[in-house]
């Protein structure tokens, strides 16, 4: 399980490998494993269109090994895709589509280098997943209730609305997909409780905000020991926090093992350097 990647290609890279999923030829080598991406691939770092490629090339590889590779859809995208869509009917960018993008860590040459296979592809990501008693989705928020009442018509809704032109629905969307620690502040069991009632399962897996800041936001302190660089169970055991801030501190970044019942291990970064 990876959290948010944002451009820091090396360092996802190295995680992979250390994980036994990338070879030294940079390919697939995971066997029948599977590895799920919770979004955001893009912005803030120094090469999203590279890591949009990598998780393209594994996605496409692993199912000759038995592997499987899922990649969901993250809020970066769908500000990155507002940009990309409407930069020509709207070059001065009266919308602000562009200008929202680019103040949130947008990197024009991911723009310049991604093509339209690309962003469609990009546009193509699942909101949500489930796997076993897991629910997978990239924020902590929980907007994702009013997609629709279950996983493919919530999928389908998010697909419809990143297929049009109308503006106000992606403003709509995009602001609504920056919501994040719903599951931390007050009455947060119970908002998560509500979703894993809604789209199935018994535990959600999500990215988006920060390990350093849920655990802040826990604790209303920096985390104790170790822990700014390791998953965060929390929410009644109803949630798991798996964004390592692998593009904003040197040697951050984790890869989070599932296993049936619980977390299963953990791959880090330590000793190495950052973004």
């Amino acid at each position: 399980m990876m959290g948010d990647v944002h451009g820091a290609l090396e360092p996802l890279r190295r995680l992979l490998e250390r994980a036994g999923l990338l070879g030294t030829a940079g390919t697939w080598a995971g066997g029948d494993a599977e590895l799920v991406f919770l979004g955001d691939y893009l912005d803030r770092g120094p090469d999203g269109a590279g890591v949009v490629r990598l998780v393209r090339a594994l996605e496409a590889q692993a199912p000759a090994q038995g592997g499987r590779v899922t990649a969901l859809l993250g809020n970066h995208e769908v500000m990155f895709l507002a940009a990309a869509r409407f930069r020509d009917g709207d070059p001065r960018d009266r919308l602000g589509f562009a200008l929202h993008w680019e103040g949130n860590g947008g990197q024009p040459h991911d723009l310049a280098a991604l093509t339209p296979d690309d962003l469609d592809w990009l546009a193509a990501r699942p909101a949500l997943a489930r796997r076993g008693r897991w629910l997978l989705l990239h924020a902590d928020a929980a907007f994702y209730a009013a997609l629709g009442p279950d996983l493919d018509t919530a999928n389908a809704e998010v697909r419809r609305r990143l297929s049009g032109l109308d503006p106000a629905t992606w403003t709509s969307f995009s602001n609504a997909f920056v919501e994040r620690l719903q599951f931390a502040a007050p009455g947060g069991e119970a908002r998560a409780g509500a979703l894993l009632a809604q789209f199935g399962g018994e535990c959600l897996v999500h990215g988006h905000t920060p390990v350093p800041l849920l655990w802040e936001a826990l604790l209303g302190d920096e985390p104790p020991g170790d822990l700014g660089n390791a998953p965060v169970l929390y929410a009644g055991g109803r949630a798991v926090g798996v964004d390592g801030a692998l593009a904003y501190r040197p040697g951050a970044g984790f890869l989070l093992r599932l296993g049936e019942r619980a977390p299963a291990g953990v791959v880090t970064l330590v000793g190495e350097g950052g973004v």
